[in-house]
């Protein structure tokens, strides 16, 4: 089992490029089984991986045999692990819902998915920025082409602002790995962290502007404000099965975050010791307060839901300016229940919209539903679970971060604005759930289609991790610390991974 670590990059690359080739790739029957059975695969490899993790220690992956910090390097801790296995459970969920129909939209659709969740799983698992670097140009890639999916002007226009954005984003990453690799010698990831703390004077600014660029990058994929703009109208005009997935987008830029400005720039970097923080505290704060103000005045499920991936980019933001072993453990909680809510919501978004006729999914009165009684219980699920209220996961994770405040400044502005996030989400699921449910008119509408069960049972596995995160609370938070503690502790996550450096 020494190769486990490259599977979850292996399978979907190996599909991805499988299902380019005659004659699977004119046949949509033969993708749709070769995409289940790969996240399947991916799935079970994933699983596999994080027991052994859980249960041997971290693994260091040395591609041909060339070790750290010379060679490409994947390192699986507890963190990456945990972030590869949502992915995956993530990408079977949404191929179960997109095989129902929802692939028919554009050519490619299959293989692109597949080298989107490649350069995801490899952002997680490298253990070198340059490599991060690539596997972010890699899930960029595969997204421009997924945002369009389906067509129409609304999606293309999306995607124009997506893009440049992203490429401008890609520009500045290249700008900051040159000046960090010209300060330190290496962009490893273990390497860095031991040499940032021997700089000084002006090679300590010269890092410390190219690590600030990288917060802007990174942030940028966060949707950190004011980099934020750009995506409530880029996930709302994606079909539904692509901005499900696009809920793990963010987090790969929050992930980014917690892994450069702890491991690297942590309380060891000297000099640049926690560079971040200064700049992430009003900034986490105001992503909350402008993703709150967006979840009241969205008109739509799909609106809703892209603001509420705003407010969670926030919430995790500050647990990343608290930087304590207690707010990251909590934010990885949080991370996992917001990624899979979410996602749900965007695939029940799509549902209500196909059987509301021209309404669609906006907040407005429509003819009545074909299954009122399945969307609507879904959609109290999906409500309590997004909004934080008991018992699902939403309380949960909130209440651990809201605990991880340490000082009365943190407490003071970290309360306040989560509670408002949580009563903006209450009002506005509560005026959507009367809207939608109680207020029709007319009959049924000809065009409306009821649910597939492959789609239900995708929306269903989402929704139902929210109470299984509830019931396996206790093993998670325990998980959950065990790999907050090796991120915080720089001789285990450094040192470790070098073999032949001295401490």
């Amino acid at each position: 089992m020494q190769h486990l670590s490259i599977f979850p990059v292996l399978i979907p690359l190996l599909f991805g490029a499988l299902m380019l080739l005659p004659p699977i790739s004119r046949n949509i029957q033969s993708q749709r089984i070769a995409s289940i059975v790969g996240t399947l695969l991916l799935l079970v490899s994933s699983a596999f991986l994080l027991y052994q993790v859980n249960n041997q220690g971290v693994q260091l992956y040395a591609l041909g045999g060339w070790q750290a910090p010379y060679g490409i390097a994947l390192v699986v801790d507890k963190v990456s692990s945990l972030l590869v296995l949502l992915t995956s459970f993530l990408a079977f969920t949404i191929m179960l819902y997109a095989v129902a129909g929802q692939d028919k939209g554009g050519a490619y659709f299959h293989p692109l998915f597949m080298f989107q969740i490649m350069g995801i799983n490899g952002a997680f698992l490298t253990g070198d920025i340059f490599n991060l670097f690539v596997f972010f140009e890699v899930l960029l890639i595969a997204s421009y082409a997924l945002l369009i999916h389906a067509g129409g002007k609304q999606k293309t226009q999306a995607a124009m602002h997506y893009v440049i954005l992203n490429l401008v984003g890609s520009s500045l990453f290249l700008f900051g790995l040159g000046i960090l690799y010209g300060t330190l010698g290496t962009l490893n990831m273990a390497d860095m962290a031991i040499k940032v703390g021997q700089l000084e004077g002006e090679t300590a600014t010269l890092a410390k502007t190219g690590s600030l660029l990288l917060l802007v990058v990174f942030g940028l994929k966060a949707a950190m404000l004011p980099m934020h703009f750009w995506l409530p109208k880029t996930y709302a005009s994606a079909t539904a099965p692509v901005a499900a997935l696009f809920a793990i987008m963010t987090k790969v830029g929050i992930y980014s975050i917690f892994r450069v400005y702890t491991v690297i720039f942590g309380d060891n970097a000297g000099e640049l010791a926690n560079i971040a923080t200064p700049w992430l505290w009003p900034l986490a704060l105001l992503t909350i307060t402008m993703g709150s103000i967006g979840v009241l005045a969205s008109p739509s499920i799909r609106t809703l839901s892209a603001n509420l991936v705003i407010v969670s980019s926030g919430s995790l933001l500050a647990c990343a300016a608290i930087n304590s072993e207690a707010a990251t453990s909590a934010a990885l909680y949080y991370l996992v229940h917001s990624t899979l809510a979410s996602a749900g919501l965007f695939l029940l978004a799509d549902v209500v919209a196909r059987q509301r006729g021209k309404a669609e999914d906006r907040f407005v009165h429509s003819r009545p539903f074909v299954q009122p009684k399945l969307l609507g219980f879904a959609f109290a699920i999906s409500a309590l679970a997004l909004i934080g209220m008991p018992p699902l996961s939403g309380f949960v994770g909130k209440i651990m971060i809201l605990q991880a405040t340490q000082s009365n400044a943190q407490t003071m502005w970290v309360w306040p604005l989560l509670l408002i996030g949580s009563l903006a989400a209450l009002i506005t699921f509560s005026r959507a759930g009367t809207t939608l449910f109680w207020r029709h008119n007319g009959t049924m509408a000809t065009s409306a289609e009821p649910a597939k069960t492959a789609e239900i049972i995708s929306i269903a596995m989402l929704l139902l991790a929210s109470p299984v995160l509830v019931l396996l609370g206790g093993d998670i938070s325990e998980f959950t610390q065990q790999a907050a503690f090796y991120l915080h502790d720089i001789q285990s996550s450094a040192y470790d991974l070098l073999p032949g450096v001295a401490q």
